[in-house]
């Protein structure tokens, strides 16, 4: 895996600890970008000692039944993604703007106790994710016919021409990033175990939502 001028190719190539930024309702994944508006004090603080060291920040949600610790902060899903710092710049008004790479899957080891304003914890990387085939069979037809339809219902476009050229690691991950769906869905998205499965999971995800809106669809004219 090859995110900005970093190449990550085994697990000695990943920190053992990084700093975590909890996002509701983002998805991260491998080789995918994320563009990021940096402005609270800990998470600018954060992503200062992110680029004097590994560079890499770790995108997980908050917990999806709500928890919360006895310090206030949200209880973590399982499962992130690391990704690292490929672009940054400063608005002049005191925020960061920045764009995360998608490296690798990781569940949390530990979180640590640590002194910092922003979490930390040892991460537990999967590994498979840095050496993914990017031409793994996929049910493109599928894939494409789903999305086309939920956008299509939505009165939603897309750079098709762009869409038919990305290889299927690429487009599977990249859909499932932009895919306009809840917390719940898009951390079914980010664990699932393959590309293959991801593309299966976003597939049939995609489905229920059409047909939730063909069921309200036809509720509002009775």
């Amino acid at each position: 895996m090859q995110a900005g001028n970093a190449h990550y190719r085994q697990g000695k190539d990943l920190p053992s600890t990084i700093p975590i930024f909890p996002l509701e309702g983002a998805l991260l994944l491998p080789g995918g970008r994320m563009p990021l508006n940096i402005f609270e004090p800990r998470y600018l603080q954060m992503v200062d000692d992110a680029i004097a060291g590994s560079r890499l920040v770790g995108i997980i949600q908050p917990s999806l039944d709500g928890a919360l610790r006895d310090d206030g902060e949200p209880e973590l899903c399982n499962v992130g993604c690391a990704g690292r710092i490929i672009a940054f710049s400063e608005s002049g008004d005191g925020r960061y703007m920045i764009s995360l790479q998608g490296v690798c899957r990781f569940r949390i080891a530990q979180e640590l106790t640590v002194k910092t304003p922003f979490r930390q914890c040892k991460l537990s990387p999967f590994l498979t994710d840095l050496d993914e085939d990017p031409a793994t069979e996929v049910d493109r037809p599928s894939l494409l016919k789903a999305f086309r339809a939920y956008l299509q219902a939505n009165d939603l476009e897309a750079d098709w021409e762009s869409v038919s050229r990305a290889e299927n690691a690429m487009l599977v991950n990249a859909l499932s990033m932009m895919a306009p769906y809840g917390p719940a869905e898009k951390q079914a998205l980010l664990e699932a175990p393959d590309l293959r499965t991801r593309a299966e999971t976003l597939i049939a995800i995609t489905e229920m939502a059409l047909a939730r809106e063909n069921d309200d669809f036809g509720s509002s004219l009775q």
